[in-house]
């Protein structure tokens, strides 16, 4: 297991992956992860479940050759492959998995309380809820060794184990300039949809990918290709493209929130509902993890660009 560790960066108990799909350049698979924590009492990292899902994900997505891959055949092909592979011993992880093509159609499965939030033009578009059997126990993959299994039964209760096929699924059509978020409960703990639409719909309109127009309100920038091409974040001044950034942002908003004491975010006050007596106030410490794509059609672009001509 230390060569797990040695091998990997050193990026907590989250991961994630983005891959083409096989060799057709306009679908692209990609997903987040959160190893559970509760395998620490086990003397289990938890982090080697979720970043041998990912792998296993990104490894089976770039040497498809099959018939359409999707989300869930994705997770169930990652999750056999983890439980098999003989360096894991046990573990567990929520899971987020999306595939795309260059149609902007997308296809999600999410298990647990990982989960997405598609953005519009400063509008809540979509977005996934929590999959949780009670309170802060999400859905979960996972793989229990004999011997935990049998002291589990001594004490009471089994590990949880929700096989892949219990991930919500969903259809939805990308435009050209949404935001898609996926991320952790790192996040979702401690921002609300609300929030995370505050700060992605300012840092777009300040950079200038969505502005505003006298007679069709809101429009997606013709600036928005350079935008998001890392190439080119030097020119434009910018430390990343602009999906950094916003990824940048979130992580640290989340952050700021899930340590202060005086702000209370979506976990407290599911703690305050669930437990009323309990005097929890503030955020909630986790593992943070944000992944963001923003979906650009050049022909949109080059339609703005000669409008201007």
């Amino acid at each position: 297991m230390e060569g797990k560790r040695a091998g990997r960066p050193d990026s907590g108990q989250d991961a994630y992956f983005v891959a083409r799909v096989g060799q057709d350049s306009d679908v692209t698979a990609f997903a987040i992860a959160d190893g559970v924590g509760g395998w620490t009492e086990y003397g289990v990292d938890p982090a080697d479940f979720s970043h041998a899902l990912c792998s296993y994900m990104a490894e089976t997505a770039l040497s498809w050759r099959g018939e359409r891959l999707g989300p869930k055949q994705l997770l169930e092909i990652g999750y056999e492959k983890t439980i098999q592979d003989p360096d894991i011993q046990a573990g567990g992880s929520t899971a987020c998995v999306v595939i795309t093509d260059g149609q902007g159609r997308m296809r999600i499965a999410n298990l647990g309380d990982s989960g997405f939030l598609q953005l519009r033009l400063g509008t809540v578009h979509h977005y996934s809820n929590p999959q949780t059997h009670a309170f802060n126990t999400p859905y979960q993959l996972s793989l229990t060794p004999p011997e935990i299994l049998a002291q589990a039964k001594v004490f009471g209760g089994l590990p949880l184990n929700d096989n892949p096929d219990r991930a919500d699924l969903a259809d939805h059509m990308l435009r050209h300039g949404d935001v898609l978020v996926l991320a952790t409960d790192g996040v979702w703990d401690n921002l609300h949809s609300q929030d995370i639409l505050g700060i992605v719909s300012s840092l777009m309109r300040a950079f200038g990918a969505w502005r505003r127009t006298p007679d069709q309100g809101y429009i997606v920038s013709d600036t928005i290709g350079d935008l998001t091409n890392p190439s080119r974040a030097p020119q434009l001044k910018l430390p990343g493209s602009l999906q950094w950034v916003l990824a940048a942002a979130l992580v640290a908003e989340a952050k700021a929130a899930s340590i202060s004491q005086k702000r209370d975010g979506p976990f407290a006050k599911a703690m305050h509902k669930e437990y009323p007596y309990e005097p929890w106030h503030g955020g909630k410490v986790d593992d943070i993890a944000v992944l963001v794509v923003i979906p650009v059609d050049h022909t949109k672009i080059d339609q703005q660009l000669r409008a201007k001509l």
